[in-house]
């Protein structure tokens, strides 16, 4: 290579990762087509695609140039974001140029392969049938973790592809605490006396047509840009696309439209922060999101601390009562409270209640690190699971398909990023604890004046904006002035219930 200056290293630098970041949107949208749009028998040819665009970001971000440029920009004077870009990019390549191609390319197919075994598998209730991909993907994940550190434990490798600058001694500390102070709530909660009607399941059933208008509704409700979103249903919730193009995805029961109400307000949450990047540093690593847990903290955010409140029924519920006249009669406190009602045989994480949900993350918690970690087969996976969830929620799931088949994530090769869901949602308390004290209001009062700009532009302003500047730890201080702590989510969740449960 010939010599180059600093300033022309870094810029090529900087428009190499920007290709990559854009291959990253064409994945994204080819996976939303696979799940909301593609026929069943389009498969084979998507294999293919996404195997290519898999290559070609393993061949841009980990080819011998890129090396070449990092050790030019070594001793560079820098300036804040310029370092960061290229503590990004080093990260990625680093881990990039360790995995060989053909491991990336093989990945890609099985996983391409496994998400239609698994739909196969859920629907059938026959974990036999997604079990030989599942093994397939555990064993390439296990040597993806051992090409890039292999004295390391294979779990923590994988950790920190989802949550980097994230340590798995945090996470364990976080999951410790949750489940010291929620098993004795939950206890708490089972013991009362005090009954939480459930009205929207009394008035069941309700049709997915009428759902899909009243999710409509409510994004816009909550000022949804439409001009760069749309919504439509597939097997798992999940958000993918860009800034400028956000692919939001839902699911409807019959039985109530909280469910799927609360997907779409999840899903929104992710919506906004892609949304919210910097535009002028998209689709650089500082127009990315940050991680899997902050954008955790923006979906749980718009689902909970906005979706789940007596302010937003107050408001909303004449919009519920529009789709659903059979619902005249219920009132803004009996639909808030069957918003928050805590089951006692709730079996899917998805639609958990915000006490148990974190439960259901540290029993899949536990068995993904038992998997990477050669501690359990995977035909061992339905009764441990089975187990966990007995020995934790104390219900027994009857089927595979309510239990360890339900999600997604192993399906699509994302082993290893359930505990984001967590960290997120503690984030997200925090986020609020800061955001009241800037507005000088209550989240409350805020979502009651409906408020919803004013929410997204103060996120958008303390997370958003950020990308990858700083690392994760780093970005919890800029966005609320201290580390990220459990206290405020514990401290809320104790109020809430307490009060709902008189207990």
């Amino acid at each position: 290579m010939a010599e180059l200056d600093q300033s022309e290293t870094f810029e090529r630098l900087a428009r190499r990762a920007e290709k990559v970041g854009t291959l990253e949107t064409m994945d994204n949208l080819l996976f939303w087509d696979q799940q909301v749009m593609m026929p069943s028998g389009g498969t084979p040819a998507r294999s293919m695609q996404r195997g290519l665009v898999s290559s070609l970001q393993h061949d841009l971000i980990g080819g011998e140039e890129v090396a070449e440029w990092l050790d030019v920009l070594d001793e560079a004077s820098l300036d804040d974001e310029q370092r960061a870009v290229v503590r990004e990019v080093r990260r990625d390549h680093e881990r990039t140029a360790a995995v060989d191609r053909d491991l990336i390319e093989e990945t890609n197919a099985v996983i391409s392969e496994a998400n239609d075994a698994w739909e196969e598998a859920k629907a059938n209730d026959d974990f036999e049938t997604f079990a030989p991909y599942l093994e397939r993907l555990v064993e390439l994940r296990r040597e993806y973790a051992a090409q890039i550190d292999p004295d390391s434990e294979p779990f923590a490798v994988i950790l920190a592809e989802y949550e980097p600058y994230v340590g798995i001694d945090t996470v364990e500390t976080v999951l410790n605490e949750l489940r010291e102070r929620l098993v004795p709530l939950i206890e708490e909660i089972r013991a009362s006396d005090t009954d939480v009607e459930d009205v929207f399941v009394e008035n069941a059933p309700y049709d997915d047509d009428r759902q899909m208008a009243l999710s409509e509704d409510a994004l816009s409700f909550v000022q949804c840009d439409w001009g760069r979103a749309r919504l439509d249903t597939s097997p798992h919730p999940f958000s993918y696309g860009n800034r400028y193009d956000m692919r939001i995805t839902t699911r409807f029961h019959d039985h109530s439209p909280i469910d799927g109400l609360m997907s779409s307000l999840h899903e929104y949450g992710h919506a906004t922060y892609e949304q919210g990047l910097d535009e002028d540093r998209f689709p650089g690593p500082l127009g990315q999101s940050r991680s899997h847990s902050i954008h955790e903290s923006q979906s749980r955010f718009w689902e909970n601390h906005v979706g789940r409140t007596e302010a937003f029924w107050e408001q909303f519920l004449p919009i519920v009562q529009k789709h659903f006249p059979r619902l005249s009669d219920v009132s803004p406190e009996q639909a808030y409270r069957a918003a928050n009602q805590v089951y006692e045989d709730n079996l899917t994480r998805v639609e958990s209640d915000e006490v148990t949900y974190h439960l259901h993350i540290v029993i899949r918690f536990e068995i993904e690190r038992d998997l990477m970690n050669g501690d359990l087969d995977v035909e061992d996976v339905p009764d441990v699971w089975n187990d966990k969830y007995e020995q934790y929620l104390g219900i027994r799931p009857p089927t595979d398909s309510e239990g360890c088949l339900q999600d997604i994530h192993w399906s699509i090769g994302r082993i290893g990023t359930f505990q984001g869901y967590t960290l997120g949602t503690v984030f997200s308390a925090q986020l609020e604890h800061a955001l009241e004290a800037d507005f000088e209001a209550t989240l409350d009062e805020l979502v009651r004046e409906q408020r919803f700009d004013d929410l997204r532009e103060w996120m958008e302003a303390h997370v958003h904006y950020h990308g990858k500047e700083y690392p994760t730890d780093e970005l919890a201080e800029v966005a609320t002035g201290e580390p990220l702590t459990a206290e405020y989510f514990l401290d809320r969740i104790e109020r809430k219930y307490r009060a709902l449960y008189d207990c």
